[in-house]
């Protein structure tokens, strides 16, 4: 179990950083309200989140 929280901590810091690199400061504030709206269960936030990132995916293809 332990292994298997490290890789998800991994994988989770990993896609992170990516976004930090390919979408400066927008996409953080939108990874980071994608992820408190799934950890607070809030619907809002976490839509909010993912139409940003969803914008940023389709903005730079």
């Amino acid at each position: 179990m332990p292994l298997i929280a490290i890789a998800l901590a991994a994988l989770a810091i990993g896609f992170e950083q990516l976004v930090q690199w390919k979408y400066g400061p927008m996409g953080i504030i939108a990874f980071v309200a994608l992820t408190v709206g799934i950890k607070a269960r809030n619907t809002v936030i976490s839509g909010i989140g993912a139409v940003i990132l969803v914008m940023l995916f389709a903005q730079s293809g």
